[in-house]
Parts: C-alpha cells; sequence; structure tokens
C-alpha cells in the first residue's frame, strides 16, 4: 500500500516528521521519516523495547545534539542511517524499517499488505 506523504522540501536536513496513516484493515499506522546528512529513512513509530511511539513532541525524533533518534520514554538511541539501536534497553535491535522514494518531488512510502 502506497501512501504519499509530503513534499520533500518540506524536511530538512537533520529533520524528522511523523505521520499517521490509515492502512485498511490493518488499521492506523504510524510512521516518520528522517534525514541526515542527505540520507533519508522511514521507520515505523515503534520503540522495540516498550513498543511505544518514539518522538518526546511532534515531530522530534532526535536526540538534542541531532546525532541519533532517541527514545523518549528510557532514552534508547538508534542511528538514522538504519535504526540500529546502539544504546539503552534495546541494544542490539532495530526500529522496523518502512520503504521510501521520492516521486516527484514528494516522500512516499509503502506498508506491506494485510498478513
Amino acid at each position: 500500500m502506497h501512501h504519499a506523504l509530503c513534499p520533500l522540501v518540506e524536511l530538512g536536513d537533520t529533520d524528522s516528521r511523523g505521520f499517521e496513516l490509515d492502512a485498511g484493515q490493518n488499521g492506523l499506522v504510524r510512521v516518520f521519516v528522517v534525514q541526515k546528512d542527505g540520507v533519508l529513512a522511514a521507520y515505523r513509530n515503534r520503540c522495540p523495547h516498550t513498543g511505544a511511539p518514539l518522538e518526546w513532541k511532534a515531530d522530534q525524533f532526535f536526540d538534542l545534539d541531532n546525532s541519533f533518534i532517541q527514545c523518549a520514554i528510557h532514552g534508547a538511541l538508534f542511528r538514522p542511517e538504519d535504526g540500529y539501536c546502539v544504546r539503552g534497553p534495546c541494544a542490539g535491535q532495530s526500529l522496523e524499517p518502512v520503504e521510501i522514494a521520492v516521486i516527484d518531488g514528494y516522500l512516499q512510502i509503502t506498508l506491506p499488505g494485510p498478513a
């Protein structure tokens, strides 16, 4: 299932943005997109440790240094480029990636269909 999110120009470098999408029979799915050093990545907005959303305020997924994606609940740190947890209770685990592309200047993600 494809979803157009927003124009790429709305996402600056070292920036993040969250979205809640209607995934049909799968209900609402929370995802977020990050861009750092020109690299785009998208993930489901779920901490592998608690299942809770990661952001500490709307569209704020980076830590204070803008180096890592940070879980607001317990401070776990994830690499933006691959979602791998480098510190925290879920160290060694990863965020669930979502396929992302830029099509005609818009960010577009692809969610898996119903299981």
